[in-house]
Parts: structure tokens; C-alpha cells; sequence
């Protein structure tokens, strides 16, 4: 099927929400990451096999250069490496920006170009985490071109009671929740 389809069968969306896709980051989205110390980064090879994966750090430590483009500093981590091996295949990324406590969300879809641990010097990107330990370096990263960017309505987290405390409670309560 294809977009047109599901429109044409679930109709079209309203104007506000066509006109908030743009090529490039407004102001809000630019700042909504700026504040943002968790993003997840759904990336898939040339065979559409996809994976989704949690970065996070300080608020701000995806970098902000200009309107169209971000650095995403990579921490060490578990080494499996499943969305870097995705991008050399497919330089396609989709990165959703949570905020704790927030129930907007800010959405960037572009194209990366992996960089080295001396670019990144170059642009003098430092590893902003909380809790480092002995192994937390920073070992490369990606430059994003954004092809589209927007502010996302704050429906699905309300939908899931994502951020209600009571619900955090009960599910820790019940032992959902790793500790």
C-alpha cells in the first residue's frame, strides 16, 4: 500500500500536521533537543532489517550545529554495533527526543555520514553522560543532514500514562521494571 492509499482510506491529515513537516529544524524542535537527555535511533540495512536503539547523556549531548544539521557523539557501549552496521548500508536514520516529564516529542529523520574520534575533535564535542565510569569514551560519531523534522503531539505518551508516577509506582511495585 501505498501513503496515498491509507489516506485515501483513513483520510488526510489536517493541515497543522502536514504543515509541521519541514526540511529543516525550527526553533522549537532545536530547542526540544537541546533539553532532550534521551533520544532513541531507528535505523535499517539495505535488506529493510531495522533496529532501534536508546542513546542518552546530559541534555544537549546530541549537538545542535545549525537548522539542518545535528552530531550524535557516540558512547562506548555494547559493542554490538547493530545500527552503525545498518548505516553503512543504508545512511537513512529516524531519531525520536524524549524529554522525562514532558508528553511532546521531538521527531528528525535525515541522513548520516559516520565521523571520526578527530572530527569530532575538530568540532570540539566532549562526552556530556551522567555516571561515567572506566569504560564511557566517546569512539566516534554520526553528522545528520535532516530531510525532515518536527514537534510531535503529545497523544501516544498520554495514551500510556508514560511519565504518570503512579503507574511508574505500581509497575516497580509489581517488579515490571528491571531495578
Amino acid at each position: 500500500m501505498t501513503t496515498n492509499s491509507f489516506q485515501e482510506q483513513f483520510g488526510i491529515p489536517s493541515k497543522g500536521a502536514s504543515e509541521k513537516v519541514r526540511p529543516y529544524m525550527i526553533e522549537w524542535v532545536q530547542t526540544f533537543i537541546r533539553a532532550s537527555p534521551f533520544m532513541i535511533m531507528a535505523t535499517s540495512n539495505a535488506a529493510g532489517q531495522c533496529d532501534a536503539s536508546p542513546k542518552g547523556g546530559k541534555p544537549g549531548f546530541v549537538k545542535v550545529l545549525d537548522e539542518t544539521r545535528l552530531l550524535i557523539p557516540d558512547v562506548a557501549g555494547n559493542r554490538l554495533f547493530q545500527s552503525y552496521a545498518n548505516l553503512v548500508d543504508n545512511p537513512q536514520v529516524g531519531l525520536l527526543f524524549l524529554i522525562p516529564g514532558n508528553d511532546c516529542s521531538a521527531r528528525v529523520n535525515g541522513h548520516v555520514e559516520i565521523v571520526d574520534k578527530e572530527k569530532l575533535a575538530e568540532l570540539n564535542i566532549q562526552m556530556e553522560i551522567f555516571n561515567a565510569d572506566e569504560h564511557a569514551k566517546i569512539w566516534q560519531g554520526l553528522l545528520l543532514t535532516v530531510d525532515e523534522a518536527y514537534g510531535h503531539c503529545p497523544r501516544a505518551l498520554k495514551f500510556s500514562k508514560f511519565w504518570d508516577t503512579e503507574t511508574i509506582a505500581c509497575n516497580q511495585e509489581n517488579q515490571l521494571l528491571p531495578t
